[in-house]
């Protein structure tokens, strides 16, 4: 598989009780229309929902989207992607990040933060070559399976 005409695989997602989707949805909009498949969930989505869904999808990078503080539930949610074998797909999180909980987020495994007014354009290009870098993780790791395996 050639990386530079990959189409990247990214879930836009809510989870938790925040219904708040405007953001969202202009975001995956942006994302489709730059060429990558955007699996974009209905909000109200639990952890195991979206763990399930990105295997299911064989999905490059989840974007959680909070406007409320449910980005409190990504450690969970990435914990939860470790535990299945996920922990090659990338994470972002848009919405209202208060500075202490970004950090954490970014310590935690978030590859990047995303305020309001952010550029779409921006987003757009970052979530390209993190899924780039992401499927290059998964297919190391298939290799390694692969090599033990014979």
């Amino acid at each position: 598989m050639l990386l530079d005409s990959y189409r990247p695989k990214v879930i836009v997602t809510k989870i938790g009780l925040d219904g708040h989707d405007r953001g969202s949805r202009l975001v995956a909009t942006k994302l489709r229309d730059s060429g990558m498949e955007v699996v974009y969930t209905p909000p109200w989505q639990s952890v195991s929902a979206v763990v399930r869904l990105a295997a299911e999808e064989d999905a490059d990078v989840i974007g959680i989207s909070s406007l409320a503080t449910d980005h409190l539930l990504v450690p969970d949610l990435v914990s939860a992607l470790h535990d299945a074998g996920l922990d090659h797909i990338g994470i972002i999180v848009g919405g209202i990040i208060p500075d202490d909980d970004e950090q954490t987020l970014l310590e935690g495994g978030v590859h990047r933060v995303f305020h309001p007014g952010s550029s779409l354009v921006e987003i757009s290009d970052f979530v390209r070559d993190l899924a780039i870098k992401s499927r290059t993780r998964s297919l190391r790791k298939f290799q390694v399976v692969s090599n033990e395996e014979s």
